[in-house]
């Protein structure tokens, strides 16, 4: 064996494929999609860590379906997805953060799977190097029928798969294919994803809340109510610390790995909240339920929604099982919604 190289290690690929072979029924459809995901990240991640050297920063002039100013490295991670996604011929429905319409693929390219993405959460920070990232979520298609945009509006519950790509320090993607969670970090020397993180599980308490206080005069009473217990507690423990990145992706990931909470609620100006429910609360949800947490909107599980818009927002609180519950108490107790 070559000094400092693993002869027998565990890629994102194989680990698939081993899960592939529990399933007698399986045709590797799935593998075959997710592949195509990882492709996407794979280049996604490449531009992020030259994006200065390659122009890819500032405006393009463009406003997304949200009213957000679309970068540059926005478009390009959009356009990466769909192509890669439409050409691994295991889709036929796509949801993008980038368009305000479905995109169907084409009939000759069709297969059995829809999903939902955010090519790049918290593009925000790309001018100011912070994180960013990537959410997915995978739908089984429903039947043979011609696709139609209600096909994909369905509760969380009936998820697949669901994953995130983190640009940070290095690029690692949390995957779940209903069956746990496990983190892969990219190696770039062989461009391929490194199993580093089996079978996560998110602590039942923790110590550390994540929200933008910048808000607070807005939040629901609830919400300020149970802020305060976590900065002021009545018992003598010591007070929670507070972390705040403001990409979701980054935020959910060190709930994920250190325990806590993360929080999105409705404001006054946004009383529907602002993260959006198919491609970045279900995914999100999705992950933390299989690692062990919650993830609630005040008054039911995130997962138990069903939307009515593809780009329908929702507050969102999810992380650690007993700090949630604790969050629902504050709005059982008022009687109130989130």
């Amino acid at each position: 064996m070559a000094e400092g190289i693993d002869t027998d290690c565990m890629t994102l690929t194989r680990f698939l494929l081993a899960e592939q072979r529990k399933h007698p029924s399986a045709t590797g459809d799935l593998t075959q999609l997710i592949n195509a995901i990882l492709t996407a990240i794979k280049a996604i991640s490449s531009a992020v860590r030259r994006a200065g050297i390659a122009q890819l920063y500032g405006i393009t002039g463009n406003s997304n379906v949200q009213g957000e100013e679309v970068k540059k490295l926005d478009v390009l991670s959009n356009e990466l997805f769909i192509n890669m996604l439409k050409s691994s011929f295991t889709t036929c429905l796509l949801v993008s953060e980038e368009n305000e319409t479905v995109i169907e693929v084409e009939l000759e390219k069709q297969g059995k799977y829809m999903v939902s993405f955010d090519p790049l959460d918290g593009s925000s920070n790309i001018d100011c190097l912070g994180s960013i990232g990537t959410i997915f979520a995978i739908y089984r298609r429903p039947n043979d029928d011609s696709i139609k945009q209600e096909d994909i509006l369905v509760p969380g519950r009936q998820a697949v798969a669901a994953g995130y790509a983190l640009y940070g320090s290095a690029t690692m993607l949390v995957l779940s294919v209903g069956h746990g969670v496990n983190g892969f970090l990219l190696d770039p020397s062989i461009g391929e994803f490194l199993l580093t993180d089996r079978k996560m599980k998110i602590k039942p308490r923790g110590k550390i809340y994540s929200i933008n206080e910048g808000y607070s005069s807005m939040w629901p009473q609830q919400v300020k109510d149970y802020i305060d217990s976590l900065k002021f507690p009545k018992s003598g423990k010591p007070p929670y610390g507070a972390r705040y990145i403001g990409s979701m992706v980054a935020d959910v990931h060190r709930t994920l790995k250190y325990g806590g909470i993360f929080a999105y609620p409705a404001t006054k100006d946004s009383p529907k909240g602002k993260l959006r429910l198919l491609y970045e609360c279900i995914p999100m949800a999705f992950i933390i339920e299989q690692a062990g947490g919650l993830a609630t909107n005040g008054d039911i599980n995130i997962l138990d929604i069903k939307p009515e818009l593809i780009h329908q927002r929702s507050p969102i609180f999810l992380g650690s099982k007993e700090d949630v519950e604790d969050l629902m108490s504050f709005f059982k107790s008022s009687g109130d919604k989130a």
